[in-house]
């Protein structure tokens, strides 16, 4: 039998409990405030474009990918975007999922005049490097910088 493709869709509000569910299963860590946060920010601002996206499988979220778009911030001259988050909920991992989401998500900005899109990951996270690899993200010219506060 076939596998069925996931139908993608904008996040809207009320995926909060599969997107907190999913995050918990995947990162083993509860951060149901972060997501209040971050989903309300992009369901509820005029002034920005809701990038963040779920999949549904068998009618429900089966993963989710959240990102903004910035238009001259952090003194970049282009339109840029970033991504923050990507979760897959493990019944659905290894099913195309995240690559679906990450398609779905280049589209769209491409659609709103996206040049480069920017994300964060840890050094160590071989996985995660590779799934961006795959999807043609390489190392930055720009250099992320960090202080640790006492």
């Amino acid at each position: 039998m076939a596998l069925q493709e996931p139908k993608m869709r904008v996040m809207r509000r009320d995926d909060i409990d599969a997107v907190v569910a999913i995050d918990a299963l995947v990162s083993k860590q509860q951060r149901r405030e972060y997501y209040e946060r971050k989903i309300e920010a992009v369901v509820n601002n005029p002034h920005n474009i809701n990038t963040s996206l779920v999949a549904e499988l068998d009618g429900k979220v089966s993963g989710f990918i959240m990102g903004d778009v910035y238009f001259g911030e952090f003194g970049i001259p282009e339109t840029s975007a970033t991504i923050d988050t990507v979760g897959v909920h493990p019944e659905y991992q290894n099913r195309g999922v995240a690559h679906d989401l990450m398609d779905q998500f280049l589209t769209n900005m491409k659609g709103v005049g996206v040049k480069k899109i920017y994300t964060l990951v840890n050094w160590n996270d071989f996985s995660l490097e590779r799934f961006f690899a795959n999807h043609k993200f390489q190392p930055s010219k720009r250099i992320n910088l960090e202080l640790q506060l006492p």
